[in-house]
């Protein structure tokens, strides 16, 4: 109970944002896939020739990463675009979506 008395102020403001941020917000899992897509996609090459070439590698790993059709399963994306919509909203002057 102390940990939760001693956070409470630093986590209510949290609860001010709708569902769909705060649900981007604590879940760290998209985060950590995406981390672990550019582990695996770095180490299976071993070394590259060039800067652009590791670049290139790590960038169609992030695309086949969130692109709802290379994958069948739930892809890491679901559920940015409304959360994207409610960052608009309330960030309007840190955030241009074109």
């Amino acid at each position: 109970m102390r940990t939760w008395r001693s956070a409470r102020p630093e986590f209510t403001p949290h609860l001010a944002f709708p569902s769909a941020i705060r649900t981007v917000a604590y879940s760290t899992n998209m985060v950590e896939s995406i981390n672990s897509r550019l582990r695996k996609a770095t180490r299976n090459r071993g070394h590259f020739p060039s800067e652009q070439a590791a670049l290139k590698v790590l960038y169609l790993a992030v695309r086949e990463q969130i692109n709802p059709k290379a994958r069948d399963t739930n892809h890491v994306a679901a559920h940015w675009k409304e959360a994207l919509n409610q960052f608009s909203l309330f960030f309007e002057d840190r955030l241009s979506i074109q």
